[in-house]
């Protein structure tokens, strides 16, 4: 990779599209030879994009948490829990990112997980400032941290002007999920 690399993407804002944006992204990447981490949070890593992505050898993903349903509904317990499982999930990545596996960090859903407390915001902010300078990290999610926005060299807002859903549509398999 050239020096061009290192760069960290943030794509946020109340429309869909954020996850599609980083998984697209991932493509790319993996089409260039460039290894891809792919990291979700507060997801099941159920969608038809990951089903593809898995099947590319320059892509790994780890996904999953350990309690279903929203973060709204969890217990005190289960969110415990939950955070627990998404720190440690980061950290490894981390970990993973400073020993050159990968070239391309995506944290799908971090954001949302920071602005929730599943997330320790200060290891996020503390791996950014510390990342391994070519590594490029992807972050989505809704209401960033102005922190973060500020670190960012790309800040991409996704809003909704309509939605399917408005209209009872519920998601639909290879569109939405």
């Amino acid at each position: 990779m050239s020096e061009e690399y290192g760069l960290i993407h943030v794509y946020c804002g109340e429309g869909k599209g954020k996850t599609t944006a980083a998984m697209g992204l991932a493509l790319r990447a993996a089409g260039s030879g460039i290894r891809v981490l792919v990291v979700q949070f507060l997801k099941d890593g159920n969608s038809s994009e990951l089903k593809a992505l898995r099947r590319l050898p320059e892509i790994e993903i780890v996904t999953g948490k350990p309690v279903k349903g929203f973060t709204f509904a969890m217990t005190p317990a289960e969110r415990e829990l939950v955070a627990a499982h998404h720190n440690a999930c980061l950290q490894q990545a981390v970990a993973r990112c400073h020993n050159g596996e990968f070239a391309m960090l995506i944290l799908d859903e971090v954001i949302g997980a920071v602005d929730k407390g599943l997330v320790d915001k200060d290891l996020l902010l503390d791996f950014l400032r510390h990342k391994p300078a070519r590594l490029e990290v992807v972050m989505t999610g809704r209401n960033p941290l102005p922190e973060l926005v500020e670190m960012a060299q790309y800040v991409s807002e996704i809003n909704k002007i309509k939605h399917p859903y408005e209209q009872g549509i519920l998601a639909r398999i290879g569109v939405e999920k």
